[in-house]
């Protein structure tokens, strides 16, 4: 009668025989791999959590409304002389600056350079923060990127073909024939889920003109033509970090161009070596040796400006080329944090670079 008199212990016997069993399954792990375990998962879901965040951030600062139409749009102050070979400081810099018609978009702005304007840059192109784009998507061009780049980062997103990429340059290049680089104005532009080459290129070509073209009045074409403008510009924002180290390098471009002494800019150099649609390596770093590579683009080479512009430029980098800093400087580096140095001969620039990094030559 044992059993069937005490069916609570017969149910309590089971129960202790099934958690000695999961017991006796479950792997031993030491206490601090337990926290291992533990911190590994959580840092894994808190980054889940800040990409997200940042995520809807960005997309929301990029696709922010910019209203245009409450500043008239004011014409590039112009502060360079090249017949005279002079610099001056043009009176009405600071007001084009404060009532341009727009700030610069906003969030490159906040972060113009390093690796996590490198992140921001890939994010903006993901499918996840596509996602975030409520009907439609978001086609980012960052200045200082060189058409072909455009074209595979539009394409990527909308899904192009290759022959729909080239048919997009090609019809950008079309509406302004002068220039074959350096029109692909920096900016967001928000299109259709289906949008086709020819809609983004109007966008594209519109934007230029309205903030580049139209600004470059007839003063402006009289002191310096718009594409050597151009040029110059998208030198500057290869080179430089921010705009007071745009208009000091600008300084440094024109004092060389005055004496009609080589650009030498690594920048120039990249140019050459990299630039194919299906490329993934648009700015391979320059070695010695590609200082004497053939190249109408290698300013080591030759002198004067590159024929064309190396990149796409922003308003900012178009301004600081028609208003360079006044300087004696010839040449200039950068250290690594990125604070600038120039010289006035290069013997001083070598001891500055033996200063700084313990050697130079």
């Amino acid at each position: 009668m044992g059993d069937t008199i005490f069916p609570m212990k017969r149910l309590q016997r089971k129960l202790d025989y099934k958690k000695l069993k999961r017991k006796l399954l479950r792997p031993v792990l030491p206490k601090r791999m337990v926290l291992i375990v533990r911190s590994v998962y959580g840092a894994i879901l808190s980054a889940i959590f800040i990409f997200t965040v940042l995520t809807v951030f960005t997309a929301a600062t990029l696709t922010f409304p910019v209203d245009e139409s409450r500043v008239p749009l004011a014409p590039f102050p112009v502060g360079v002389d090249p017949d005279s070979k002079t610099i001056t400081e043009d009176p009405n810099l600071d007001h084009f600056i404060a009532n341009s018609g727009r700030a610069r978009w906003q969030f490159p702005s906040l972060i113009p350079s390093g690796k996590f304007a490198r992140f921001i840059a890939k994010l903006s192109r993901s499918s996840w923060y596509q996602m975030a784009i409520p009907g439609g998507r978001l086609l980012v061009i960052f200045p200082g990127e060189r058409k072909e780049e455009v074209a595979k980062n539009f394409g990527d997103i909308l899904r192009w073909s290759s022959g729909e990429r080239q048919n997009f340059l090609d019809l950008v290049q079309e509406a302004v024939p002068e220039l074959q680089e350096g029109q692909f104005y920096p900016e967001r532009y928000l299109v259709a889920v289906d949008a086709s080459p020819e809609d983004v290129a109007k966008m594209v070509v519109e934007r230029f003109e309205t903030e580049v073209a139209a600004r470059y009045d007839k003063k402006a074409e009289e002191r310096l033509p718009m594409k050597e403008a151009i040029i110059i510009a998208s030198l500057l924002e290869r080179e430089a970090h921010d705009f007071t180290d745009m208009r000091e390098i600008s300084g440094v471009i024109w004092n060389r161009l005055f004496i009609d002494m080589n650009l030498q800019l690594d920048a120039t150099l990249q140019y050459a070596k990299g630039g194919r649609l299906d490329s993934t390596k648009w700015w391979p770093m320059p070695t010695p040796a590609d200082k004497y590579i053939e190249s109408p683009y290698n300013t080591y080479k030759y002198k004067g400006l590159t024929p064309e512009p190396i990149a796409n430029p922003s308003l900012e980098a178009i301004l600081a080329a028609l208003n360079p800093s006044i300087t004696d400087c010839l040449f200039y580096f950068h250290d690594s944090s990125s604070g600038f140095h120039c010289s006035v001969d290069y013997q001083e620039h070598v001891s500055k670079l033996r200063q700084i990094y313990g050697r130079g030559r």
